[in-house]
């Protein structure tokens, strides 16, 4: 049907492409709360 399939699979690609980065952007995934844990230096029980 067409000469070059090339270059329409690779306008295809990226319609695809810019289709689900605008999908991600308009319903992003929900992220789940998580606490922080952070690692204190231990220098109260070093030597002095």
């Amino acid at each position: 049907m067409f000469r070059r399939p090339l270059p329409l699979l690779v306008l295809l690609l990226v319609g695809a492409l810019v289709a689900a980065l605008l999908a991600i952007g308009a319903f992003p995934p929900g992220v789940t709360p998580q606490p922080v844990e952070r690692v204190l230096p231990n220098d109260r029980f070093g030597p002095r």
